[in-house]
């Protein structure tokens, strides 16, 4: 399973970095495969994404970055806060994918989660984080993650994090089965279409509500 993990701290160390490393490493060990992780650091591709957003040509390493997360089975995303909200690097970087490609997060499994000084900025994730990944048509994990400064070493963010890793592998499982799995072929004449053979969503059967209630509940 490819994991992407976007983090948008600015300084070295960063704790945005270090939640990022953390959720990362809970989920590659809860996961049932082996778990491709790559990091990407939004300060290093500052300029470029300045570039992309100004000239809709992104340069190498912002394209080799656009493409990982396209192609990721699950992302974790990480931002500090800035004003009550995420920082102007972390937009920037999905404005310039969403000018590439509306539909580059759709169905994609999303982790969201921020760091601040503060505990009082933590609806940072229901306010704007989650709305941003819905746009994205991306599916949020429903745990966010939220650490303040007083949070770390501090009970509850350990319990958190496992929480939401293990939303994502779910969510992960599901979505790297379904672009392993072949596509539905023409069903026989007379036979609905795709009986019988996998489905594109990896192996989910859509089912008419007219028959699901009526059938017997278990």
């Amino acid at each position: 399973m490819r994991l992407v993990v976007v983090s948008a701290g600015l300084s070295v160390p960063s704790s945005t970095r270090l939640l990022a490393d953390r959720l990362a490493a809970a989920t590659a060990g809860r996961a049932p495969a082996e778990v491709d992780t790559r990091v990407i650091e939004l300060r290093e591709l500052a300029v470029e994404i300045a570039h992309g957003l100004t000239s809709g040509f992104p340069g190498p390493a912002l394209e080799s970055a656009l493409d990982a997360v396209t192609e990721a089975d699950g992302l974790i995303v990480v931002t500090p806060v800035f004003s009550a909200s995420y920082s102007g690097l972390f937009k920037s970087f999905f404005d310039v994918l969403g000018a590439r490609d509306q539909e580059a997060l759709t169905g994609t499994p999303v982790l969201i989660a921020a760091t601040g000084g503060t505990a009082r900025h933590s609806l940072v994730l229901d306010h704007a984080l989650r709305p941003l990944f819905a746009h994205l048509r991306a599916v949020v994990v429903p745990t966010g993650v939220y650490a303040a400064s007083e949070d770390w070493g501090a009970e509850g963010l350990p319990e958190r994090i496992e929480r939401a890793a293990g939303e994502l592998v779910v969510l992960m499982t599901g979505t790297a089965a379904g672009r392993e799995a072949p596509r539905a072929e023409p069903g026989r004449p007379g036979e609905p279409e795709g009986a019988g053979k996998p489905g594109r969503n990896g192996g989910f059967t859509v089912v008419p509500f007219e028959e699901q209630l009526a059938a017997p509940h278990r």
